[in-house]
């Protein structure tokens, strides 16, 4: 049966210290054959693994006519990221062709002179020395939902993933545009978004049979459909700045400023709206996952919900938490770097070997796939001891060895919004659980799925109560 391989819905069991965490991971009876595993991954990539991946090792092995290199150490992590990486810049064909239809030639997923030229320009414009400008839309939109959620009661279930991708749309929104996106047009961006992920199909196989570059994805009418709407939204944003009509402190207005000092830049509407794509969906759909992750966390760790709650309540008391309170809620940042931890909204982290290599006594082939995945580091228990388990703690006193956490990337492809997304989900908890508790409805079974990034497969449904009036 293809379900039965498939990874079950999360739960909590009792660990040594009398608390409950997620579940550990269960070995499989046997390995299926290569098909079968292909017909898994497409439909969930975290479904491959079992128990004995959970180690510290490297490891290769050959799909089809294609090299797998598995990368599960610091040591060889670094390697890949940092000191070799330009063996490693580009991503891998499955993401390219996955998102180049979406993105074009974004940041994300662009590499050589494009990547070089563009990367400065996109780390300066979400420098975390602009944050606290960034932070007012937090806590505004934040305040917003929190009002949202005290007013729709307890009794009234809802998506919790749906809530925090349309809050999280809206703060990227003011962000990037500089004007409230709307209910509607924010809409058509997070569903259009939606579709595509849902279409596209991740796992390229004509990468695996011969084509270096693989195959272009193919293009159904659901797909086409999910990336017009997200581009309409878009390019009208960015030709309403192109003409001066845009907000001169938003992300995309510094880009059009910089086009029009620099025109060698060469980016006209096209690369603008790709760069804006793409700052768009990592700032809004990354920063989703993991606060619907959080509250997950929460609702099934009451102990870390009372800490969170007596520190909200000594730091802020009844008003809105700020961006100037954000260093002064420890915890609060704790509970989002353990929750990256265990369910880092990018568990997969792919790159394309440009030239033959040797790493240790592994011979890596030119063009293999090489595979960095979060996932399974940061369960490591090697690593992380209670590698499974939900303990913020483990982040107040020490940090983690270097190459061992990486949620945003390492090396110089590392996450150029890092500061922007670690504060919008900190703030954007903050100033929700300050108001608000939240509940899984009862009942609900949590099953981790991963197509490009890392969501709960059925949505998660909640309730939540107020904590104050």
């Amino acid at each position: 049966m293809l379900d039965a391989w498939f990874p079950q819905p999360d739960t909590f069991e009792e660990v040594s210290d009398g608390r409950f965490a997620p579940a550990r991971p269960r070995p499989h009876e046997h390995r299926p054959e290569v098909l079968h595993t292909i017909a898994i991954a497409r439909r969930n990539l975290l479904a491959v693994f079992d128990i004995h991946d959970y180690t510290l090792r490297s490891s290769a092995l050959r799909l089809l006519g294609r090299q797998l290199v598995v990368i599960n150490t610091p040591e060889d992590i670094k390697t890949i990221f940092a000191s070799r990486h330009q063996t490693y810049e580009r991503k891998s064909p499955q993401m390219r062709r996955a998102l180049e239809m979406l993105l074009g030639d974004g940041l994300f997923i662009s590499d050589g002179s494009t990547w070089a030229s563009r990367r400065p320009l996109v780390a300066d414009i979400v420098h975390k020395n602009r944050v606290p400008t960034f932070a007012v839309a937090m806590e505004d939109v934040a305040a917003e939902f929190a009002e949202r959620w005290v007013a729709r009661g307890p009794d009234r279930p809802f998506d919790a993933l749906s809530d925090m991708a349309e809050l999280t749309a809206e703060i990227i929104a003011r962000a990037v545009f500089g004007n409230r996106l709307g209910k509607e047009a924010a809409r058509e961006v997070i569903e259009g978004f939606g579709d595509y992920q849902a279409q596209v199909d991740s796992f390229n196989m004509g990468y695996f049979i011969g084509f270096n570059e693989g195959l272009p994805t193919w293009r159904g009418r659901r797909l086409r459909r999910g990336v017009k709407r997200v581009h309409t939204v878009i390019e009208k944003v960015v030709t309403d700045h192109i003409a001066g009509h845009g907000d001169h402190h938003s992300m995309l207005d510094l880009l059009v400023q910089r086009q029009a000092r620099s025109p060698d830049l060469g980016l006209d509407v096209t690369a603008l709206r790709n760069e804006a794509a793409t700052i768009f969906m990592a700032g809004y759909e990354t920063t989703a996952a993991t606060l619907t992750w959080a509250w997950y966390l929460l609702a099934k760790a009451p102990w870390v919900e009372e800490r969170l709650h007596a520190e909200l309540d000594a730091v802020v008391g009844d008003r809105t938490p700020s961006h100037a309170d954000v260093p002064n809620l420890p915890w609060c940042r704790c509970i989002i770097e353990e929750t990256l931890r265990l369910y880092p909204p990018v568990p997969f982290l792919a790159r394309q070997a440009a030239k033959d290599d040797t790493l240790h006594e592994i011979a890596i082939e030119k063009g293999a796939l090489v595979l960095i995945v979060p996932w399974l580091l940061h369960r490591t228990e090697s690593l992380w001891p209670d590698a499974h388990a939900f303990k913020p703690e483990r982040f107040l006193d020490e940090r983690p060895q270097p190459y061992s956490y990486i949620p945003f990337s390492a090396g110089p492809r590392i996450c150029a919004g890092l500061n922007f997304g670690l504060t919008e989900a900190i703030l954007c908890l903050a100033v929700l659980a300050n108001r608000v508790r939240v509940r899984l409805v009862p009942g609900t079974e949590v099953l981790p799925t991963c197509r490009l990034t890392l969501r709960p497969q059925n949505g998660m449904p909640v309730t939540a109560e107020a904590r104050r009036k």
